[in-house]
Parts: C-alpha cells; sequence; structure tokens
C-alpha cells in the first residue's frame, strides 16, 4: 500500500516540469493581458516588511510605489486618480448625454467599476465648463457701460494702492501719515461731488476700510496703540448703525458695500473683470448646491425609503450633465463664430443645433426623474416643477451672494 500512495522521483520531476510550465504560460497570458504588476515573491515592505503581494501592503496599507518614480508615469497615475482618463470615460460621456437616469441607475444597481464616479465625473466637467467658458467669451467687445456717478466722484483714487501702501508702512507714524493722506483725498472728493446721490455712503465706507486696514496694520506693528486710537476714532466720526445689529457688523456691512461698488466702477472700465468673478463664483454656487438639491429631492420622494446618499447620486450625474451640456454650448458657439458667415446654412444648423440642446436639457432632466424614481407622469409632473421652481430660486441666490462676494473681493 505505500508502494502506491508514494510517487516516485520520476513522477515528481514530471509534475514539477509541468508546473512550471503552467506558471510560464499563465505569466505570459497575464502579460498579454494587461494584468496589474505583481510584486516579485522575494519583496517586502519597504514599512512594515511584511511580504507583498499586490500593489499595496496588506499589513499596513502602504503602497508598493512612492513618488520617487518616471515622470511621464506620475502623470499617468496622477490624470487617472483624479480623472479616471481610461476607457471608462468614453462608456460614460455618451449614456450621459443621451441615456437620462442610466448612470444613476446602474451605479445603484453596483456596476459601477466600468464608469468614472459621480463625484470626479462633475468635478472634471463643471470645472472644464467654466473654464471654457471663460476662455471663449469676451464681454469688453460685447458690453459698454456708461460710468456712473460714484466713479466719476472717485476720480483716480485707487484704493488698492492705498491698501498696498499701509500694508507696505513699517512704523506707526507711517500708516497714521499714510491714512490721513488718503482721508484727506476723500473729504476733497465729497467736496467736488456735492449731493450726487449716492456718494456720501460710497465715501463714508471706502474711509472705514481705509480706518480698518490702517488699524490692522498699526496692531502688527504696535498692539498697544490700537485701542487708544480707536476711542479717538469713535469720538471725532461715530460710524453710522443699523437697527437691531451690532457696531462691528455695520462696519463690515458698510466696508463690503464701500468694496462692491469701487469694484463697480472697475467693471464699467473692464467687463472682463465681472465675467472673471462671476465664472469663478457660480462652480462653487453648484458645489454648496449639491447637498440643498439632494436634500430636496429626499424630501420630495421621503415615503420612497432612499438613502440621502441615493439622492445625492442622482444630483451629482444631474450637475455633471448640466456642466456637460453647457460645456457642448461653448463648443458650439465658438466653432459659429469660427466656420461659418452670417445668414448662411452652416450657421442656421448650428442654432439648430444650440435649440436642440436648450431644449434637452429640461426634457432629459424630467426623463431621468422618473426613470430613476419610477413613478407615474402626474406625480412625477408635478415634483418636477415643484423642483425646478424651488431649486431655480435657491440657485439664483447662491449665484448672486457668491457673484457679489466675488465682485467685491477682487
Amino acid at each position: 500500500m505505500s508502494d502506491l500512495s508514494t510517487p516516485t522521483a520520476q513522477e515528481t520531476s514530471t509534475a514539477n516540469a509541468r508546473l512550471q510550465n503552467s506558471e510560464a504560460s499563465s505569466s505570459e497570458v497575464s502579460s498579454s493581458s494587461h494584468a496589474p504588476e505583481i510584486p516579485d515573491a522575494h519583496a517586502h515592505c519597504a514599512n512594515c516588511t511584511a511580504p507583498l503581494l499586490g500593489p499595496h501592503c496588506y499589513a499596513c496599507g502602504q503602497p508598493s510605489k512612492g513618488l520617487v518614480r518616471e515622470l511621464p508615469e506620475m502623470l499617468g497615475d496622477f490624470l487617472n486618480s483624479v480623472f479616471c482618463f481610461d476607457s471608462r470615460i468614453t462608456r460614460t460621456l455618451g449614456p450621459l448625454l443621451y441615456h437620462p437616469g442610466f448612470l444613476t441607475n446602474e451605479y445603484l444597481a453596483g456596476r459601477r467599476a466600468r464608469y468614472v464616479s459621480p463625484v470626479r465625473l462633475f468635478v472634471f466637467l463643471c470645472l472644464t465648463a467654466f473654464f471654457a467658458a471663460n476662455l471663449s467669451s469676451d464681454w469688453g467687445s460685447a458690453f459698454t457701460i456708461n460710468q456712473s456717478t460714484t466713479s466719476e466722484a472717485m476720480g483716480d483714487f485707487d484704493l488698492k494702492s492705498v491698501e498696498h501702501s499701509i500694508s507696505a508702512a513699517s512704523s506707526v507714524d507711517e500708516v497714521l501719515r499714510l491714512r490721513e493722506l488718503a482721508i484727506e483725498e476723500i473729504a476733497e472728493a465729497a467736496r467736488e461731488s456735492g449731493d450726487l446721490p449716492g456718494v456720501s455712503g460710497l465715501l463714508n465706507g471706502v474711509e472705514q476700510i481705509i480706518r480698518h486696514h490702517a488699524d490692522q496694520r498699526i496692531a502688527q506693528l504696535d498692539p498697544a496703540a490700537v485701542e487708544r486710537l480707536a476711542e479717538n476714532h469713535q469720538e471725532e466720526t461715530p460710524s453710522p448703525q443699523i437697527d437691531g445689529t451690532s457696531s462691528a457688523i455695520d462696519a463690515w456691512f458698510v466696508r463690503q458695500s464701500a468694496r462692491l461698488t469701487m469694484n463697480i466702477s472697475r467693471i464699467e472700465k473692464d467687463p472682463n473683470l465681472l465675467k472673471d468673478a462671476l465664472f469663478g463664483s457660480i462652480p462653487s454656487a453648484l458645489f454648496i448646491m449639491l447637498p440643498i438639491f439632494a436634500l430636496c429631492l429626499s424630501l420630495l420622494y421621503l415615503f420612497k425609503r432612499r438613502l440621502y446618499m441615493e439622492h445625492l447620486i442622482v444630483a451629482l450625474h444631474s450637475h455633471a450633465f448640466l456642466s456637460l451640456a453647457l460645456l457642448l454650448a461653448v463648443l458650439l458657439f465658438d466653432l459659429r463664430a469660427w466656420l461659418t458667415e452670417p445668414h448662411t446654412l452652416p450657421q442656421a444648423l448650428f442654432n439648430l443645433a444650440l435649440v436642440a440642446l436648450a431644449l434637452w436639457v429640461p426634457v432629459y432632466l424630467l426623463l431621468m426623474q422618473k426613470w430613476v424614481y419610477r413613478q407615474g407622469w402626474p406625480m412625477t409632473l408635478f415634483k418636477y416643477s415643484l423642483l425646478s421652481v424651488v431649486y431655480l430660486l435657491l440657485l439664483s441666490m447662491a449665484t448672486t451672494i457668491a457673484g457679489l462676494t466675488s465682485v467685491a473681493n477682487f
């Protein structure tokens, strides 16, 4: 019995040869199919010395590859990790554009690896769309804005230059001297403007901006002198107050209003400043509105008993589609300007494509809401209309606030 169960030496050598041949053939197959690189059998993690069985250490989680690599390989890994620039992008953009709700249903069904993730898709398309829109438009040649009375009253007064001079001052006496010179220039502008509407409030706000900036610089140079100077200023020129608010909030509102008015005067000279401010703030507003849009969906479909994250996936895909539609519209506008002449058939075709894209956007969003939540048409239409009105109001408010904040601070 022992002779039957014990393999001979010849059988053992034959089995080993077959095993080596199978390993060699399997390695060729894996290399030809572009399988992930497997570390050497004797490789160990540089952090915890555990044997490496894959691209990451199973014990501590450290990746087997570090940053000390060839630059092309690093760039490829960066693009792949941030934007997923591989075959998934081609499988994602098509359904995103013409198949409403498909990507969302696929994601919720667990089929996620074959498509770009919703977060990366939205971030990439949103930033790309608004970057392209900013580059392709020139508001300086498209808009002509007449200068207002406030810009005429301010004349050549440069608030940014005054703030820079105060920030560069090396002593308290120099800060006070620069502050008084600026305030005298503001007083001269007030005398010349007379009773022009809106000018007195602007000049008061600009004066408060200069005083506030000077106080900050004095606090950096000599903190002990701040309280004494603040008391003297409060006795001389008390700032206006809004009922029900503190003086600090009042001063902040006055300063922001003055900055906004001064920057509007700059916009009158260069409308592209407004374009840069708007296109820079709208993506931020969209990022803020994403969870609010998902919250609105969760309230509308409360009895569907879906998780909030499911509604957030719907929000990400719908906003990614809107960004893609904006990007296509920008490309169509640019191609129409570059390739066509006015009142020709190619221009009419481009106009038709733009109209079709504009009509497809609301239809797409309606079909997406219908095919994801699978309710009847009357209820879907009602909820879609209600959501559209509420969200457009909230988005308009968020965009306005972000735009005004950006204009006030550029």
